[in-house]
């Protein structure tokens, strides 16, 4: 059986491309919300994610050559989206955008028929193909919001992004043990409310500790594309206060979640 998450990451994709798609190359330059990065630096960020997950699949050893590629930029000072452009050798505007889709079309279909419990190499700690993927569905969601919140259009989202949500509770613990502090317990119920209408629902109920509401303002928080306080999420109990503050489903170092009203759609 086909890995369904290659699936819903293709398609997630393919949501941001048609956002993209009718952009003129100046477009591409303009500044996001996020870190003040363009829509450029979004699509070579993801693009260049993409290789590389493409490659710790099917070509570990030109996994370690290209990220150490990247890697030796930053060590050496340069900052992210400027490295990003060196290694893509300045790929940018409609020619990112149809290189980027034609990857992911084909990237997709490669992860589809692979094992997904086939351990592989990230920059972090290896994961399972299904984590890999998952991981880029996550990116290419979370990432995107930049430019849906720049153009002042709502995404209409589905229920894929449960991946994302899954991704979020399965990062709790991982979140405080990547700031170094100890993993609170018990972890807090949480339930959140579907695109579809339908409930997902995670440990055992509790009002004492609780989270609940929006799937998407959910994802929002984990993925720090939202501050908690700019969302309508019902939050109860100082270890769901604690990790919403601070929650980070993303591989690297601790991040801080941006500041209350600092993301937001164009004209909120």
């Amino acid at each position: 059986m086909a890995l369904s998450q290659a699936e819903d990451f293709r398609m997630e994709s393919e949501v941001l491309h048609g956002l993209l798609e009718p952009l003129d190359d100046t477009d591409f330059e303009r500044p996001t919300l996020f870190k003040d990065w363009t829509i450029n630096d979004i699509l070579r960020h993801l693009h260049h994610g993409n290789i590389l997950a493409d490659l710790s699949l099917n070509d570990e050893a030109a996994f370690h050559e290209t990220y150490a590629e990247i890697k030796a930029l930053r060590d050496g000072g340069m900052d992210f989206p400027e490295a990003t452009v060196q290694v893509l050798d300045g790929l940018g505007g409609k020619d990112l955008l149809s290189t980027w889709r034609e990857f992911y079309g084909a990237m997709s279909g490669r992860f589809a028929a692979a094992d997904p419990k086939k351990r592989v190499k990230w920059v972090g700690p290896d994961m399972s193909v299904r984590s890999s993927i998952t991981a880029r569905l996550m990116e290419t969601w979370s990432h995107g919001q930049a430019a849906f919140d720049l153009f002042g259009i709502e995404r209409q989202d589905t229920d894929r992004i449960k991946n994302v949500a899954v991704l979020g509770m399965n990062t709790f613990g991982w979140t405080f043990v990547n700031r170094g502090e100890e993993v609170p317990s018990p972890a807090p119920y949480v339930r959140l409310n579907a695109p579809s209408g339908v409930v997902w629902e995670w440990h055992e109920p509790s009002d004492e500790q609780r989270i609940e509401g929006s799937a998407v303002e959910f994802c929002q928080v984990v993925t720090q594309t939202r501050n908690i306080g700019d969302t309508a999420l019902s939050v109860a109990g100082d270890i769901s206060n604690q990790w919403m503050s601070v929650a980070q489903c993303f591989a690297g170092p601790p991040r801080t979640p941006p500041a209350t009203g600092t993301r937001r759609k164009y004209g909120a």
